[in-house]
């Protein structure tokens, strides 16, 4: 039997609304320590915001970084899989594309993350 990525995600996940400004999502990400912020609107999910973006909109100008809203700095391509995906296949993906995180729904609905930092963790513990 196979381990479920449901097992071993991260949730509940910390998420951001796209129409919040960037400088409020920079300020979450290190208060709770994490690099990524699913980015919902009305609950659902349209894009994924990373600390490299946040830290690219910054290093572009400043100035502009703070007026910006989420939804203008966040990627609209998210990796998202349900809870019942299995652990190997998310794994597999997020290796062969250089992916950082997976955003974990139910439906359009973000219910959990499983990042590289988790996946390490995981594999530290066996």
């Amino acid at each position: 039997m196979s381990t479920k990525i449901k097992d071993v995600m991260s949730h509940p996940v910390i998420s951001i609304g796209g129409d919040i400004q960037l400088s409020h999502a920079k300020k979450m990400m290190y208060e709770n320590g994490i690099k990524h912020l699913p980015v919902l609107d009305r609950g659902s999910l349209i894009g994924l915001l990373s600390d490299r973006d946040v830290k690219l909109c910054y290093a572009v100008d400043g100035a502009k970084a703070d007026t910006l809203k989420v939804a203008d700095a966040c990627s609209p391509e998210v990796f998202a899989v349900e809870q019942e995906e299995s652990l190997s296949f998310v794994c597999k993906r997020m290796a062969e594309e250089g992916l950082g995180s997976a955003v974990i729904v139910e439906g359009d609905r973000a219910v959990g993350i499983f990042t590289v930092t988790d996946a390490c963790r995981l594999l530290a513990c066996r």
